[in-house]
């Protein structure tokens, strides 16, 4: 590719924010997609149109169906009709916004969620990818990068090289497959090899798992991607090994001189302490002043006791499950409380055993602890803006986002050393003033609570603390800087 000549770029996958969104790949498509679109690149987006986006306010479509491809599996014929939608605070500076093309296909997709465990789930991602193609086709576009994301694209590739390789529109067309998650590999019987029309090119499966009656999505297009990318450089190592690599370390191993790992970045417009119009009063590093501010309105919104200048606030937004390290939590949290005068606040939802330990803490210490099981846009930025401690203590995190966020709203860190954490938040240095967070390496509850203890003896030592706070919001976490590099290695897919 031509060293600095606008590219061609799709992104497929099955979130984007503001349309359908579970966690941060819908975040992270939607700012890298807007990032490369001010940068001046042709930049496409794909997701599928679920039926629910139909009633949510701010998506607006375009009257203009832009394609309509057909695709046929197993004798049934499935139509996917392309349609458009801007999206939102994606401008250029001359106006023009990004479309974001959204395929739909009722039958497929107008369902409760966007994930089911329905028997033709595969068919649905399948059709899915296909259509992308199909679209391509008909609007004779020839991506330089198709970029596809997770599980749910993994087919793509291997559709590119197999079904749609006598079009030579794809001849220069190379793909990347990002990694957000390795625990979700999308894994079906092989029966539907036969049923996605691939009998022909059964060889082209990994073997081992096909002997065994498995077909993953995932793997697939692990096998025949171009380049493969994940979230961050800590857990682009980690998942080569058998502790974090899904049974997929091998693969990934012998993959090892196509895979890259770049850290997600957080977008200023939306996660800023100085312009962010989802909390009570603005702040910056060199004027805190507005952060108290935000400290009471979090603690009045979720009826937790005032707290003073010497209390501290320690801050929770995630899923609750075992991989965000909720295991740990109740040894730890239940000794804090009792025995520190500590405000804590949680946003969240998961598993029901965690669910049930912070309504039992809530209802046991309400004057201490705040508690929303559920998830609130507002609420997620409230507490970014008024805790002073933010915890993360993942048994694995691919990359993570709320550290990011945290080191931007002065509110410190304290993760466990893995993955994206590991390469986002630096261990403070009493001595040498440096670092950005607490950061814990065993997955023990003791490991955990000698971390919060300690930043504990660093918050009663409020110039040290200042220190700490300026650290985390002097760095920069930008899309810009970020996007920069999948630009580089968009660039290295096609030499």
């Amino acid at each position: 590719m031509a060293e600095n000549r606008p590219l061609r770029i799709a992104l497929v996958s099955a979130e984007v924010a503001p349309f359908a969104k579970t966690g941060g790949l819908a975040d992270v498509v939607a700012a890298l997609a807007r990032t490369l679109w001010r940068q001046g690149h042709d930049v496409r987006v794909f997701l599928p149109l679920y039926g629910r986006l139909r009633s949510v306010p701010e998506v607006e479509f375009d009257s203009r169906e832009t394609s309509e491809v057909d695709v046929e599996f197993g004798g049934k014929s499935y139509r996917l009709k392309a349609r458009t939608a801007p999206l939102p605070n994606s401008e250029r500076q001359d106006g023009t916004p990004l479309e974001v093309e959204l395929l739909d296909c009722p039958a497929l997709f107008h369902r409760e969620g966007y994930y089911t465990s329905d028997a033709d789930e595969p068919v649905r991602w399948a059709a899915f990818t296909r259509g992308v193609l199909g679209t391509f086709q008909q609007g004779a576009w020839a991506p330089d990068v198709v970029h596809c994301n997770d599980w749910h694209t993994g087919l793509l590739p291997l559709y590119l090289r197999t079904t749609y390789a006598w079009d030579q529109l794809f001849a220069d067309t190379r793909t990347l497959l990002s990694i957000h998650n390795l625990g979700y590999t999308g894994t079906f019987g092989a029966g539907v090899i036969d049923q996605l029309g691939l009998e022909e090119v059964r060889g082209l499966f990994h073997q081992e798992h096909l002997e065994e009656g498995q077909v993953s999505f995932l793997e697939t297009g692990l096998l025949h991607a171009s380049w493969l990318s994940t979230v961050s450089e800590t857990y682009a190592r980690e998942i080569q090994t058998p502790e974090h690599g899904m049974g997929l370390d091998e693969l990934l191993k012998a993959r090892d001189d196509h895979l890259v790992g770049i850290v997600n970045g957080i977008d200023p417009a939306e996660w800023s302490p100085e312009a962010d119009a989802l909390i009570p009063a603005s702040f910056s590093a060199s004027d805190l002043s507005g952060k108290k501010t935000c400290r009471d309105a979090l603690l009045e919104a979720l009826e937790v006791e005032p707290a003073g200048d010497d209390v501290i606030v320690a801050g929770i937004v995630s899923r609750m499950t075992g991989q965000k390290g909720f295991e740990l939590l109740p040894d730890v949290l239940s000794v804090l409380l009792q025995r520190e005068d500590m405000r804590l606040v949680v946003l969240g939802s998961g598993e029901e055993r965690h669910e049930r330990y912070f309504r039992w803490l809530r209802e046991r210490m309400p004057h201490k602890v705040g508690v929303h099981l559920g998830y609130s846009e507002e609420l997620a930025h409230g507490i970014e803006a008024g805790s002073d401690l933010f915890l993360m203590p993942s048994r694995y995190e691919p990359c993570g986002l709320n550290q990011m966020y945290s080191l931007a709203y002065g509110c410190v860190p304290l993760v466990r050393h893995t993955g994206g954490l590991a390469d986002t938040v630096e261990r403070w240095d009493p001595e040498a003033r440096t670092g950005t967070g607490f950061v814990f390496y065993d997955f023990t509850p003791d490991a955990l609570l000698h971390t919060f203890e300690h930043a504990l003896e660093v918050w009663r030592d409020r110039e040290a603390w200042a220190s700490l706070v300026r650290n985390g919001m002097a760095q920069d976490f930008s899309w810009e800087s970020q996007a920069a590099k999948y630009v580089d290695l968009y660039r290295r897919l096609g030499s």
